[in-house]
């Protein structure tokens, strides 16, 4: 029995305010070691996780992009091969909403470098990478609940979907981390080894994604909403840190390495 760990960002492998996963160096380095894959599960671009895939040590592994809207394949990625054309057609329907509803929302395309920078505490190289984007739109909510509802129902109208992070809410054309991890996953059910998914994360957009898993781990994260109960914490298929971020990250992965490897 293989594993196979799907893994959110912002607030669960990368610190929330840093963006650092020092602390969970020691699991990272274990997955490496036992050749498991790792694969980064993140609202971020493709041009921002080429970067830190290489600097984690998985390359060789795929990760889902822009909250899986997109796939960045198991190779380098260079700004030659950026279609933006799904992102420009979803930036054409956000512009059409009626304008009580658009005004409410401020994105990613909306920013200069300097205001993605205030709104997300990266760098100016970060940021241009973070506005790189071929799939979904990020940005801040202004509105009520209920014009958000509004909003919500308006897009799907126009086949958009909006999911809410830990930070941002992102506008898509439907496909989410869960379904992107299924096709990975059939994948490998194609090879001779059996496999076994862990999912970690800290968000509502983490949710599909951790009750798909076999294994979902629920991230301590202080700096947002705690996450509702869910259904499969009552079985044991979900858990949840009492570490936060890459802390709790690295001890949950390490226990999940060890009951792989005894099985």
């Amino acid at each position: 029995m293989s594993l196979v760990v799907f893994s959110d960002l912002d607030g669960t492998l990368l610190d929330h305010e840093h963006y650092s996963y020092a602390a969970a160096k020691p699991a990272l380095n274990k997955l490496r070691q036992q050749n498991i894959q790792l694969i980064l599960a993140s609202s971020k671009t493709a041009m921002e996780l080429v970067e830190l895939r290489s600097q984690m040590g998985f390359s060789h592994c795929p990760a889902i992009v822009e909250n899986g809207a997109g796939l960045l394949p198991a190779e380098e990625l260079s700004t030659d091969d950026l279609d933006q054309s799904e992102y420009q057609k979803l930036l054409r329907i956000i512009s059409a909403a009626p304008p009580q509803l658009r005004e409410n929302f401020s994105g990613f395309a909306d920013w200069s470098f300097e205001e993605i920078g205030r709104n997300t505490g990266m760098d100016a190289l970060a940021c241009e990478k973070a506005a790189a984007r071929q799939f979904s739109e990020p940005g801040l909510w202004s509105g009520t609940p209920e014009e958000l509802q509004s909003y919500k129902v308006w897009l799907a109208a126009n086949e958009v979907t909006l999911q809410q992070g830990g930070r941002f809410v992102t506008h898509s054309f439907g496909a989410n981390k869960a379904e992107r991890m299924s096709r990975i996953l059939e994948g490998y059910a194609n090879q001779s080894v059996a496999f076994t998914s862990l999912a970690l994360g800290d968000a509502p957009n983490d949710i599909a994604m951790l009750e798909a898993a076999d294994h979902g781990v629920i991230v301590l994260n202080p700096h947002a909403q705690t996450l509702p109960v869910l259904p499969g914490e009552q079985s044991g298929q979900i858990t949840r840190t009492t570490l936060p971020g890459p802390q709790g990250w690295n001890d949950a992965v390490l226990s999940h390495i060890a009951k792989a490897t005894q099985r």
